[in-house]
C-alpha cells in the first residue's frame, strides 16, 4: 500500500473533528477532543447512543446515507471511526474532501478475517494456521492439521461472537450452517500459555509510538481484564511484539490508533490473532495510568498534531464492567452494583459509558486501579472484584 500522504496540515483546536460511530470508543474519543478545545461531529444512526450523547453534533443517520456524510465532510476537516465494521466505502467517500484516518482501504483489510490474516502473513508476522471457508467444501478440503480448531465468521464478530470450536469436520459443517454459510475462518487451535495486546498509534509522518504491552485475561471471549507493569510480559517478548505489529502498521499505510492482539503459545512463540483499527479495550488502562491516553493519542494522530509520551505512570489492571453486574446471580432480579464500595478503594478510577440499558454481555464501563506496586493493584482489584461479585483472580 502507498505510505504516503500529502495532506500533512495540522488542524489546530477549535476546529471540527469527526468521528463515525457512537458507541463508547468514541464517546471517550469526544471528551479527549473537547478537552483539547476541538468540537467533535458523530454519524450515528442510534438516537441514544453513547457517543451522540457527548457529541456537539449528532448526525441521526446511517453510515453510508450520502447526504449525512457530506454534510459530515463539509464540517469537518478530519473524520476517524470507533469501530471496524463501518463500511469502507463510506470512509473512501469521506475522504474525497476530508482526512480520514484510518483509510478506507486499511479498514477494509481489517474488517474481514480472511483478508486480514492473509495480510498479516504477508506483512511478515506468523498467524494461526488457518483456512478460508466460502463454502462446505472448503472444509472437506481443509488440512487435518486445523482440527480440533476454531471456525469464525469473516465479517461482523466480535468479542467471541460468531465463532464455534469445532473438534471434526462434521461439527465445523454444521457450524457452518448455524452461521448461513456466510465466509469464515477455519483456524487451529493452538497450546496457548497467555494473550497480549500492543496499542500503538502512528502518525501523518510514519512516527509511531508504542504503549507497554498489556497481558489480558478473557472470559467467554469478552476481555476481562488487562494488567500492565514491568516485567508482567517479558521484555523481549514485548519487543518482539511491538515490532510486528509496526510491521503491520507500516505495511497498511496506517494513521491513527492500532491495537495488534497476540497469542503466546507455551513454546514462547508469537503470533498475531487479529488487529483492530481504533482504540482498543485492552488500552483503557491508559486513560489514567499514562502520560497520554490512547484517545487523546487518536487526536493527535487526527490533527496531525506530534503524537505524546506513551510512559506508564504506575501500575495497572483494568476491569472489563459487564451488564451482568447489574443482575443478581442468585435470583437474577436487577441491582445498581456497589459502586460506594468500589470508590471507597485507593487509586480506582470509574469510566461508565452512559448506556441507558444493561445486558448480560454488554460492555457497560471500565475499572482502572493504579497502585504504586504491582502487588497493592491486584490486592485492590481484588476487594473490588469482590465487592461487584466479579470473577478475577489475580
Amino acid at each position: 500500500m502507498n505510505d504516503s500522504t500529502t495532506d500533512t496540515a495540522v488542524i489546530a483546536p477549535g476546529s471540527w473533528l469527526g468521528m463515525v460511530g457512537g458507541g463508547q470508543l468514541g464517546r471517550m474519543f469526544c471528551f479527549a477532543a473537547q478537552s483539547m478545545g476541538y468540537k467533535v461531529a458523530v454519524l450515528e444512526p442510534d438516537a441514544c447512543s453513547p457517543a451522540g450523547a457527548t457529541a456537539d453534533w449528532h448526525l441521526q443517520a446511517a453510515y453510508d446515507d450520502a447526504q449525512a456524510l457530506a454534510a459530515l465532510s463539509e464540517r469537518c476537516a478530519a473524520i476517524t471511526t470507533e469501530f471496524e465494521n463501518v463500511p469502507a466505502d463510506s470512509l473512501r467517500r469521506l475522504a474525497r474532501a476530508s482526512r480520514v484516518c484510518p483509510s478506507g482501504d486499511a479498514v477494509a483489510i481489517v474488517q474481514d478475517r480472511i483478508q486480514e490474516k492473509d495480510f498479516i502473513r504477508k506483512a511478515g508476522v506468523p498467524v494461526a494456521p488457518y483456512a478460508a471457508v466460502r463454502s462446505a467444501s472448503d472444509i472437506d478440503q481443509a488440512p487435518d492439521t486445523l482440527f480440533p480448531g476454531i471456525l469464525k465468521i469473516a465479517r461482523l464478530g466480535y468479542d467471541g461472537k460468531g465463532q464455534r470450536r469445532v473438534a471434526t469436520r462434521e461439527q465445523a459443517r454444521r457450524a457452518f450452517e448455524e452461521f448461513k454459510q456466510a465466509p469464515c475462518v477455519l483456524e487451529a487451535m493452538l497450546p496457548l500459555a497467555s494473550e497480549l495486546s500492543v496499542v500503538m498509534a502512528r502518525g501523518l509522518d510514519g512516527r509511531a509510538v508504542m504503549y507497554p504491552s498489556a497481558r489480558n485475561e478473557h472470559c467467554d471471549g469478552i476481555l476481562a481484564a488487562s494488567t500492565v507493569a514491568p516485567g508482567v510480559v517479558d521484555d523481549a517478548l514485548m519487543r518482539q511484539a511491538q515490532q510486528a505489529a509496526g510491521d503491520i502498521a507500516r505495511s497498511l499505510s496506517y494513521v491513527g490508533v492500532l491495537c495488534i492482539e497476540f497469542f503466546v503459545l507455551k513454546d514462547g512463540s508469537l503470533v498475531a490473532n487479529e488487529a483492530a483499527p481504533r482504540p482498543h479495550n485492552s488500552g483503557h488502562y491508559t486513560l489514567d495510568a499514562c502520560v497520554t491516553s490512547q484517545f487523546e493519542q487518536q487526536v493527535r494522530a487526527l490533527a496531525g498534531l506530534p503524537l505524546g509520551d506513551v510512559s506508564l505512570l504506575r501500575p495497572v489492571i483494568m476491569l472489563n464492567v459487564l451488564g451482568d453486574l447489574w443482575f443478581d446471580r442468585d435470583s437474577g432480579v436487577q441491582r445498581e452494583p456497589d459502586w460506594p464500595a468500589v470508590l471507597g478503594e485507593p487509586g480506582v478510577c470509574l469510566h461508565l459509558y452512559g448506556k441507558s440499558q444493561a445486558r448480560k454481555g454488554r460492555k457497560m464501563g471500565h475499572i482502572n486501579i493504579t497502585a504504586p506496586t504491582l502487588d497493592e493493584a491486584r490486592r485492590t482489584a481484588s476487594r473490588v472484584a469482590q465487592a461487584l461479585r466479579l470473577d478475577y483472580r489475580p
